[in-house]
């Protein structure tokens, strides 16, 4: 069982981190990651409005035949995408888990600004090494 990718969303619907885990998935320009993050945002926030269930936060999971996409928001309003193989178990605590190594290697970082693009090295190597953890069980 696979993760395929990590996305993370600003609360305004802006890409601020991407990274791909899996050898042979399609490539993405970087015009389209921006789409992708802009459209999961906006119906994501359709979703939570439309919902028959009050206080709904939006939508949680996306399937397809060959992956699903995981949400998970926080109190801020940020969204953790993950891509994973659609019999991957306990994706809920892989996205926690994700949001940890953020509040660890960015949210603590003083030269970090909140709700921009994530640059930092730190992160990259803890994401990759939790991804690859995951990935291994």
């Amino acid at each position: 069982m696979t993760i395929y990718s990590v996305f993370i969303i600003n609360k305004a619907g802006g890409l601020i981190y991407n990274k791909e885990f899996a050898e042979g998935l399609a490539k993405l320009s970087t015009n389209e990651y921006l789409v992708l993050a802009g459209t999961f945002h906006g119906v994501h926030a359709i979703t939570s409005r439309i919902s028959p269930v009050p206080n709904s936060t939006g939508i949680e999971m996306l399937q397809a035949d060959t992956f699903k996409l995981h949400c998970f928001q926080t109190a801020t309003g940020t969204k953790f995408l993950l891509a994973a193989d659609p019999n991957h178990q306990n994706v809920d605590a892989a996205l926690r888990r994700v949001y940890e190594v953020y509040a660890d290697y960015v949210m603590k970082n003083p030269f970090y600004t909140p709700e921009m693009p994530i640059r930092a090295e730190l992160f990259d190597m803890g994401l990759q090494r939790l991804i690859k953890q995951l990935n291994s069980v």
